[in-house]
């Protein structure tokens, strides 16, 4: 395998690690609320700006890291209790139109805060530089970005399947009647899950700022619609799903670009949404998703 090729194979990784991280929180509140969360995409711009506003403050990295967290969850959190719970049980297109709303109020509140100009990230010294691993050339960011995404996917797995709220999750996954029943408490684990999946794509954010260099408080509608159709890809609902979907759309895109002559680079999304449309025929559910009727 070439070493230009490996390069692109590095790329894609990193890429689909951040999309990963936020697909997470589409999936793991589609599971449970059978709702898609439009302005999750922007908890991933709260990040960023969370982790400048913390950074400008100075103090350690870890402590920036840990605002940016608390952050994300805090954001999550607040958009459960103001725009989804009031509006549990009605039908599901509502659900979509708030969050919609949710995320056009994001959107402009930060504008008004922060106005449209975009704004330097300031890449700590330990970040800096690029690092030789064989034929192929690593910035330091990128393999943070990869090795912190596959411990937090690592942390994810233990906490879904061996913790309290990951049972209760689990059980009003497969049915929410049910585990309402048998003594779920299904607020606070519906607000778990929107804290944990809001975290992960805040800390998102705060690695995109620390890759690409600058933020900007629309920055989180692309990364926003990336993960979600990592989601479709991978299976909507499916958390393993999620993760596959949004290492396979990094890569598509990376290869895309690197693979196809120049002037077909700028096209590289036409070609994944292609890509996707021809999945969806012959897989309608997504690679991992289950038909809705056998998860209810």
């Amino acid at each position: 395998m070439s070493a230009y090729l490996l390069q692109q194979l590095l790329n894609g990784l990193m890429l689909g690690s951040l999309y990963a991280l936020v697909a997470i929180g589409f999936s793991l509140i589609y599971s449970i609320l059978r709702l898609i969360n439009f302005a999750h995409g922007d908890l991933l711009m709260v990040g960023a700006f969370a982790a400048l506003a913390a950074a400008a403050l100075g103090g350690p990295w870890w402590a920036v890291v840990a605002i940016v967290v608390a952050s994300g969850a805090l954001a999550g959190i607040a958009v459960e209790r103001v725009a989804i719970r009031p509006l549990r049980g009605m039908p599901q297109v509502t659900g979509f139109i708030a969050t919609l709303a949710v995320s056009v109020a994001i959107e402009n509140l930060a504008l008004i805060l922060f106005t449209g100009q975009p704004r330097t990230f300031p890449v700590p010294e330990l970040l800096r530089g690029q690092l030789e691993l064989g034929p192929v050339r690593a910035t330091r960011v990128d393999l943070v970005i990869i090795l912190s995404t596959w411990l937090l996917l690592l942390v994810l797995l233990v906490v879904v399947r061996w913790s309290r709220f990951g049972r209760a999750m689990r059980a009003l996954a497969d049915n929410l009647l049910a585990a309402r029943l048998v003594g779920v408490d299904v607020d606070r684990t519906i607000l778990f899950a929107f804290a944990l999946g809001s975290a992960f794509a805040a800390y998102a954010g705060l690695l995109w700022g620390a890759r690409f260099g600058q933020v900007d408080p629309l920055m989180g509608f692309a990364p926003g619609l990336k993960a979600f159709v990592a989601c479709v890809l991978g299976g909507v609902g499916s958390l393993a799903g999620a993760v596959l979907g949004g290492y396979l759309l990094g890569l598509a895109e990376v290869l895309f670009v690197g693979l196809l002559p120049p002037a077909y680079s700028g096209l590289r999304d036409a070609f994944v949404f292609a890509a996707l449309i021809l999945l969806l025929l012959f897989l309608p559910n997504g690679l991992l998703g289950r038909p809705e009727e056998e998860r209810a």
